[in-house]
């Protein structure tokens, strides 16, 4: 499920755009917004977040042994889709999916994090580093370390994705983000 390009398709479909030529050529939901449409964007938004929910939710009922590795599936399947020639988005929004799936209070930690970032700084991309950041640094507080490895990588692949994004916002290029 993670594989599945949503932005891709719903901007190839509706917008008769491909979604790679535009913005920062990834097929995520930022730049779905970035290409003229918020209903694609949202919709993508949340497609992207569902084809997290949906399986992580499935395993962890039924195997949850597993729910960690089916996590890391859906999230690299984001990145890196079969599809598209292993070019994909950067897993910010299958992110909240995994989380809010594993546990209900990190999801809203990284909701919260990523709002108060975006409105005081209005770039999604900070929002979205400091927010995965937030999560093993809140684990780690609180002491609760079984998992945190976990999302340590989380963090460092989400961070990979969003290199590009850290090289401007330290030249002081990058764009800020309009999400309404």
């Amino acid at each position: 499920m993670g594989s599945i390009p949503f932005g891709y398709i719903l901007t190839k479909i509706f917008l008769k755009k491909d979604i790679r030529n535009v913005g920062s050529g990834n097929i995520g939901a930022t730049n779905a917004l970035r290409a003229g449409n918020k209903v694609i964007g949202y919709t993508t938004l949340v497609l992207d977040i569902s084809k997290a929910i949906i399986p992580v939710i499935y395993v962890k009922i039924n195997f949850p042994e597993l729910i960690f590795i089916v996590s890391l599936c859906a999230f690299l399947g984001h990145v890196f889709p079969i599809w598209l020639k292993f070019k994909g988005g950067k897993g910010v929004a299958t992110y909240i999916g995994i989380l809010f799936s594993i546990d209900i209070l990190l999801g809203i930690i990284f909701i919260t994090c990523w709002a108060i970032v975006f409105f005081t700084s209005k770039f999604s991309s900070l929002s979205s580093i400091i927010a995965t950041l937030s999560i093993p640094v809140y684990l780690l507080i609180i002491k609760d370390t079984n998992n945190v490895i976990f999302f340590i990588t989380m963090f460092v692949l989400i961070f990979f994705t969003h290199k590009e994004n850290v090289k401007r916002l330290k030249n002081k290029e990058e764009k800020k983000t309009k999400i309404y």
